[in-house]
């Protein structure tokens, strides 16, 4: 990395490297609050931008440069996620936020095949599974933001209340609202092997076309969404209904394309899978499991979303 030396001293700037070692911690706030990795890269990008705008007086005032770092890129996604309301009315189909690869199969198809840098990586928990970020979408933005701040980053209400721009007090109960969304909506844990032996279930009983292993896989009032943002065929409103999603897949199964791979790969940090065409990833499935059965699936075929995806050419 080049560093800027300090004018008339020739030596390096030692603040720079602390000032970029804050990436990954602004894109993963940033894909947390925004569901989208393409925004998150343009909410960082417009962070830095503004941080690179100020003269070095300004910059070498500021005391905590991080802190500064994290209130601006936090302040561009409150922007960002009051435009966003209103363009995903106007979106083709359901709109469901950008899956995720595993860490070790997240390549770099912006640059050729090459590995991302580590900079550019979400870290994959709890906070980022699809059922995590689908519940988020439910909150104003106001509400995503002091809770993800807060709840999830650690930050201290005033914190929270400087980037909002409302008292602590006001914060405190946006938080507490959301915090009582996501403990209605979240069911009790189920184990991670557990949740891998259900969805490994699930692709034999389809790929079998077992419409009865099927069903007994899936909780009786399962949802399954899909998002294919006008620009990949899909089913355009959720199915519901365990019965009529393993009708609903057992005709997927049918009319798969002579070729087509189906692949147990993580998403967001969950087991899932994928459909692969020519080596090309052109599905991802996304699982919410709870006990024995899966409560949601989430079908990802738009292909501005699948960016991370198409250069996974492993076939097992």
């Amino acid at each position: 990395m080049t560093t800027r030396s300090a004018p008339g001293h020739g030596r390096p700037d030692p603040s720079l490297d602390a000032v970029m070692s804050e990436r990954r911690h602004l894109l993963n706030l940033a894909y947390r609050l925004l569901g989208s990795l393409t925004e998150a890269e343009d909410a960082v990008q417009e962070t830095y931008t503004r941080w690179y705008a100020m003269s070095r007086r300004q910059q070498d005032a500021i005391e905590s440069p991080g802190a500064w770092l994290t209130t601006v890129a936090s302040r561009v996604c409150l922007n960002v996620l009051g435009s966003a309301r209103a363009r995903r009315e106007t979106y083709v189909g359901e709109w469901i936020p950008e899956p995720l690869p595993g860490g070790a199969e997240w390549l770099g198809g912006r640059q050729g095949g090459a590995a991302v840098d580590p900079a550019d990586r979400v870290t994959l928990d709890e906070s980022v599974s699809l059922a995590f970020l689908v519940l988020l979408e439910s909150m104003t933005p106001a509400e995503r933001v002091a809770f993800v701040l807060h709840d999830v980053f650690c930050h201290s209400f005033p914190e929270v209340a400087e980037i909002v721009g409302r008292t602590p007090g006001a914060c405190r109960q946006l938080a507490s609202s959301a915090r009582r969304r996501v403990r209605a909506a979240r069911p009790s844990a189920t184990a991670a092997g557990r949740r891998t032996d259900v969805v490994g279930a699930f692709k034999r009983a389809w790929e079998a076309k077992d419409i009865e292993a099927l069903v007994g896989l899936l909780d009786p009032d399962a949802t399954a969404t899909a998002d294919g943002g006008g620009l990949a065929p899909t089913f355009p409103h959720p199915i519901e209904g365990g019965e009529r999603i393993a009708h609903a897949w057992a005709e997927l199964a049918r009319r798969r394309p002579a070729g087509t791979l189906l692949l147990e790969r993580t998403v967001n940090g969950r087991p899932g899978l994928v459909a692969q065409q020519d080596g090309t990833v052109v599905t991802v499935f996304g699982f919410e499991v709870v006990g024995d059965r899966i409560k949601n699936i989430w079908v990802v075929r738009n292909p501005e979303k699948l960016r991370l995806w198409t250069t996974d050419r492993r076939t097992g």
